[in-house]
């Protein structure tokens, strides 16, 4: 590692149980003026970013950086949980209030009385639950699941976190306005990794070391050619994303330099912006293929990639666009004649998953007539001396 890069970790080692925010960059620094402010008041916080961003983080460094540091943060994912236990679990309840309830029991709200109560996923909670939580928001009272009664008030800051677009869900009736409003009084904005430049680099050194340490190996280089495909890659899963792949790298790495076909195959099919193609006529001449299509085709006919991994996976991130899932299919569909059948075998895909296949080319519009293909084959084959067959003799192997 040059030596920019072990300042950062021996900085940050020391207070490895803490919440980390490293980085460089204009946005983590404006990020970081918002979390000092922020921390300052007592307000109520709502903080947006991508999955994966670190919004859990930020929320940590402003009850850090608050007077309530000395207090309790804790925190609850919304999603996925029904109302009763996402209610129970935030105000707790009374014995034999539900099946299983054998015990009472205090919610996340009574034990962070004097801290802070981290909600994340705040935009998938239930319009019901979204009323329960106005309603303690607005009072601070704890009314236990089952009981009859407030059992008592408490002082708790309330941070809120979502990957949703709020005010889109207002307008379509899904997320309560008064709500929205009552949390949204200090707004904090996490940058997605793609937002960050330079920062992609300092943060999979940062990590890729950490793991390598865990490992007991030593840290390798990255070739410069690596590098330049991990600050092009768009990393939709954001820093989570990041974080995963330096682990898998240190895990599998056996020694070298970091070359780029170590990294996983949406890293390496890194692509730029393309015009439509205006027919997917196989009879029309066709641009040079691009890098990405050239990966995606090695990927499952070299390395046994299935077409799920190498093109559908890519294409639904957004490496990959419709002209180049068109091109795969017309470079498959020439060497089956135009059998999409056969196609399923050569995508080293099961023949349970033809209809699939078909069903999402004729979603995406990349689906290719196969006559154009089937009719190509018989005249190479009439060419030669062999005779000539009907093609719609041949329809039904279609």
């Amino acid at each position: 590692m040059r030596h920019m890069d072990l300042r950062v970790v021996e900085k940050e080692a020391p207070v490895n149980l803490r919440p980390l925010l490293l980085g460089e960059s204009g946005a983590i620094e404006q990020l970081r003026l918002d979390i000092k402010s922020v921390s300052r008041s007592d307000a109520k916080v709502l903080i947006v970013g991508e999955t994966g961003a670190g919004k859990e983080i930020v929320a940590r460094m402003i009850h850090d950086g608050g007077p309530r540091c000395h207090r309790p943060f804790l925190a609850i994912n919304c999603a996925g949980l029904p109302d009763s236990l996402l209610e129970s679990e935030l105000f707790g309840h009374v014995r034999g209030s539900f099946t299983g309830a054998y015990r009472d029991k205090s919610g996340l709200a009574m034990l962070a009385d004097r801290g802070t109560l981290f909600l994340d996923e705040l935009g998938e909670m239930s319009p019901r639950m979204q009323s329960v939580l106005l309603r303690f928001l607005e009072t601070g009272e704890i009314h236990r699941l089952g009981s009859d009664a407030i059992e008592q008030r408490v002082n708790v800051r309330v941070i809120a976190a979502t990957n949703r677009n709020l005010p889109e869900r207002i307008s379509t009736g899904d997320f309560r306005e008064d709500l929205y409003y009552r949390l949204n009084v200090a707004h904090v904005i996490v940058p997605p990794l793609r937002e960050r430049g330079s920062d992609i680099l300092l943060l999979f050194k940062h990590y890729f070391h950490q793991y390598c340490v865990n490992q007991g190996v030593h840290t390798p280089a990255l070739e410069s050619a690596t590098e330049q495909l991990l600050l092009a890659y768009r990393w939709p899963g954001n820093v989570r994303e990041l974080k995963n792949v330096a682990e898998r790298i240190a895990v599998r790495h056996t020694g070298g330099p970091v070359r780029p076909d170590v990294l996983p195959i949406e890293l390496r099919i890194v692509t730029a912006p393309q015009a439509p193609v205006a027919s997917a006529s196989v009879c029309e001449p066709q641009p040079m293929a691009r890098p990405a299509v050239e990966m995606a085709w090695d990927e499952m006919t070299v390395r046994g990639a299935s077409f799920w991994t190498a093109v559908h996976a890519i294409y639904m991130d957004r490496g990959l666009t419709k002209a180049d899932v068109r091109d795969v299919v017309r470079r498959g569909l020439k060497q089956t004649q135009g059998s999409y059948r056969k196609l399923t075998e050569l995508f080293n895909l099961p023949p349970t998953d033809y209809k699939r296949l078909l069903a999402f080319l004729y979603q995406h519009d990349c689906h290719l007539a196969f006559h154009a293909f089937r009719e190509a084959h018989l005249s190479k084959t009439a060419d030669a001396g062999i005779p000539r067959v009907d093609s719609r003799q041949l329809a039904g192997a279609q």
